[in-house]
């Protein structure tokens, strides 16, 4: 269980924290923070491995080359990984190609300081670090080992900061007593950061700490499911399901409710439920007496791999999706991947689009398992969180480099408004958004591979022509929420999986004809 606030935690007597990660990463530096405030000694593998052979690690390495280098590494930290109970030990960079590292690895924590190639290479060049010497080679074995990482990981952590490991704490202890599997990333923003726990059989499960008496504001399909299993001691207020519901109408319910019902500051709001009811609940927490903490329990999959995390809240307007809003983290997120089981096979289809679009913007191991087919499960939604986060840790508020989350949303929200939220989920929207958008970037090949893994899961890759007016649709995107004063909506493009530019303009010609040839394509499943 998560520490009191005030309490000090304490380290598992039965399991290592277990620090790995990238060159330059600051492995050592947070093992050795954690062991002086627990009063312990650190299990430092490479300093093990330089005095058991009896030489600094640079000359072992040169001396017994790479693969003598690893034998000795496999062979020492193996073992020690195997016989201790417990403990703070920092790995080697490549200790994990072991496989018996990575299987002794299994009965501990496993904490990834997950360091972009660009300070990795600042930090690691020029200090006698054997791989550490040309930089596109540093960038092609970071680009390999970072699948390896991300599969061994328990916690993944920003390692921009020193003092990520203090805060995170007591959320890598709670996994102690988290059911078997949980992950956890830790967010970070301008504005604070938070755990994500993302496993099974989660909801109820004691994961962090929150002030006060708890208030859950769920929709009537969610909550008579799982509303029970998160406890008796929350007060329930029920809103309607769907996305015609996201109005301030029913905000303004829910905040008189609260106030009959006696909510302060010091209590916290629950969003339990998909993306309507997270942006809804999570603009009334903003609001409620100018900010109370919420914690978002995503139920959906289009919830779980992107509007759960960033703390964009807000309603719809008829003229506009997501007009009125604010900014407002979570105090935390409890993603139960169970909670999909129980999706309507639209839905979970829906969410795709936006795994789609998040596997778009990442590249790399990401996109690769999505072009292959494979089903999104609770790794995929590890890693699609991860990819939102570490954007939005650099541009919180949408000034920049945050806008490529919005790659297909400017089609796809215009689609939306113009049908007045009713004919498309959103995340039947963004699919057919995302195909107009690799249209626009010229991407002809990726389009059409797009298309044929939406239309495999059952979503629309065309208009019904006659249904949909494509110049309303055209004229609906010049109204998104992105556009400036006296200049045109940027648009979000594609120059190939892992590089999106942001801040694009699109010609009216071009625009119109992207969205036409939704309307004319044919062969499209519905």
């Amino acid at each position: 269980m998560a520490p009191l606030k005030g309490q000090e935690p304490v380290l598992p007597a039965d399991r290592a924290l277990v620090f790995v990660g990238f060159m330059g990463a600051g492995k050592t530096t947070a093992a050795r923070r954690l062991a002086k405030r627990f009063g312990v000694p650190v299990h430092d593998a490479d300093a093990a491995i330089a005095e058991h052979a009896g030489m600094p690690i640079d000359r072992c390495f040169g001396e017994l080359g790479e693969s003598g280098f690893r034998a000795l590494e496999e062979r020492l930290v193996g073992e020690a990984l195997e016989q201790t109970q417990g403990g703070i030990y920092s790995l080697g960079g490549g200790a994990l190609h072991s496989a018996r590292i990575r299987a002794a690895l299994r009965r501990h924590t496993t904490v990834l300081l997950d360091v972009d190639v660009n300070t990795a290479w600042e930090r690691a060049a020029g200090r006698g670090r054997p791989l550490a010497r040309d930089p596109q080679e540093f960038r092609d074995l970071y680009i390999r080992r970072r699948p390896m990482y991300m599969a061994a990981a328990d916690v993944v952590i920003p390692a921009d900061r020193r003092d990520r490991i203090d805060d995170a704490l007591p959320s890598i202890l709670a996994l102690h007593d988290a059911p078997h599997g949980t992950r956890l990333l830790w967010a970070t923003s301008t504005s604070g950061d938070y755990p994500v726990f993302v496993g099974r059989d989660l909801l109820g499960a004691a994961l962090s700490p929150v002030p006060g008496n708890g208030y859950l504001v769920t929709d009537d399909q969610v909550g008579p499911r799982y509303a029970q299993r998160l406890g008796d001691s929350l007060e329930t207020i029920t809103i309607p399901a769907g996305e015609t519901h996201k109005t301030l109408q029913t905000a303004e319910s829910v905040w008189i409710a609260l106030g009959e019902r006696g909510m302060t500051q010091s209590d916290h709001l629950v969003a339990l439920g998909g993306g309507v009811v997270g942006d809804l609940a999570g603009f009334v927490a903003a609001t409620y007496q100018r900010g109370v903490p919420i914690v978002q329990v995503p139920t959906t999959l289009v919830s779980q791999v992107d509007s759960a995390y960033g703390g964009k809240t807000g309603v719809d307007l008829p003229s506009a999706k997501n007009y009125v809003g604010a900014y407002h983290q979570p105090s935390s997120v409890v993603v139960d991947v169970d909670t999909l089981a129980t999706l309507p096979r639209e839905e979970a289809a829906a969410g795709y689009a936006e795994v789609v679009k998040t596997a778009l913007i990442a590249g790399g191991h990401l996109w690769e398992r999505v072009r292959s087919g494979d089903e999104p499960d609770a790794d995929m939604i590890f890693e699609c969180a991860r990819t939102k986060l570490a954007v939005v840790s650099l541009d919180e508020r949408d000034g920049g480099v945050r806008q490529v989350l919005n790659l297909g949303h400017t089609v796809g929200h215009a689609i939306e408004t113009v049908t007045r939220y009713a004919m498309f989920r959103h995340g039947e929207a963004v699919g057919l958004g995302l195909l107009a958008a690799l249209r626009l970037s010229g991407q002809e090949a990726l389009r059409d591979e797009v298309a044929a893994l939406l239309a495999a899961q059952g979503l629309p890759i065309q208009l019904t022509p006659g249904a949909v007016d494509v110049d309303a649709v055209v004229l609906a995107t010049a109204r998104d929420k992105k556009r400036r004063s006296g200049a045109p909506v940027p648009f979000v493009l594609l120059d190939a999986p892992g590089a999106a530019r942001p801040g694009c303009q699109v010609g009216d010609d071009d625009l119109r004809a992207a969205v036409a040839e939704l309307a004319q394509r044919r062969g499209a499943t519905a």
